[in-house]
């Protein structure tokens, strides 16, 4: 398979310019699947949710989605992109699966970070593994990095490609995903954006670097902090399906669950166990 990413910096608010820039980078792309950045088209910083509201767009009439649906017919090729997502009266940030078809998929962020929390909807959805031709690709949104038991969650849900589009601010999550990457045995592709976003109620300086990993933690592409980068990589997606570390360890049949009980127990479950 070929895959990539598309590294550039958003101009808040004016979506209609971003997609249409996103367009003109991927002209001439040969690919199976491009992921885009966290919010690549509205941008990041929102003042409130009413400001949200007004960018937002519901899939099934969403302009952008029908313009990047149009894309990959012409193209013949699948992207990851994150979107501002309205549903009613809710709104999410999310990644939608964009094929020649349509909308394949779309998860919602579990893990919102920060100022997001203030304007955004906790996710919904279910982690999952979507079929992309010869591949199980699941998807998780930036600060999802944080918390290895989605990158598990899609590794046991049969992912093999685990797609991440990101608007990091923080410096640790590309060293991570080489260690999600690693620990499950699959490919990861980071799709963050660079450069500064100013509003009058704050800026956000985004650390780019966007990355393909392969299943040994290495990278096989990498952007630079600062400026637009495409990279398209090719990548033997069988390498995800070995699970054996020797003859005798498998990582996910070495797994020992039972153990695991303290994974799934809410917030307010833990809290009542920690000693005073």
């Amino acid at each position: 398979m070929r895959v990539g990413f598309y590294q550039f910096n958003p101009e808040f608010g004016r979506v209609h310019q971003n997609v249409t820039r996103v367009i003109d980078a991927l002209q001439d792309v040969r690919a199976d699947i491009i992921v885009l950045p966290e919010l690549p088209f509205t941008g990041y910083l929102f003042r409130d949710r009413r400001e949200l509201a007004l960018l937002a767009e519901e899939i099934p009439c969403s302009e952008t989605i029908g313009a990047l649906a149009t894309l990959c017919r012409r193209k013949d090729f699948f992207i990851v992109t994150g979107f501002a997502e309205k549903a009613g009266d809710r709104l999410f940030n999310s990644a939608v699966l964009v094929g020649p078809g349509g909308v394949l998929h779309v998860y919602r962020k579990l893990h919102l970070f920060n100022t997001e929390k203030e304007c955004f909807d906790p996710g919904d959805t279910p982690l999952e593994a979507v079929t992309v031709r010869d591949a199980r690709v699941g998807m998780m949104v930036c600060y999802d990095w944080r918390f290895p038991e989605v990158a598990r969650v899609l590794t046991l849900k049969g992912a093999q490609l685990i797609c991440q589009p990101a608007n990091l601010v923080l410096p640790w999550c590309q060293q991570a995903m080489l260690t999600r990457s690693l620990e499950n045995n699959v490919f990861s592709v980071t799709a963050n954006r660079h450069g500064t976003e100013r509003r009058p109620h704050g800026e956000l300086t985004f650390t780019g670097q966007s990355q393909i990993a392969d299943p040994r933690g290495n990278r096989l592409c990498r952007a630079p902090k600062d400026t637009v980068a495409l990279c398209i990589e090719d990548i033997d997606i069988a390498q995800a399906d070995e699970k054996k570390m020797t003859p005798q360890n498998d990582l996910l049949t070495d797994r020992r669950p039972e153990f695991y009980g303290e994974l799934v127990k809410t917030r307010q479950e833990n809290r009542k166990e920690t000693p005073a």
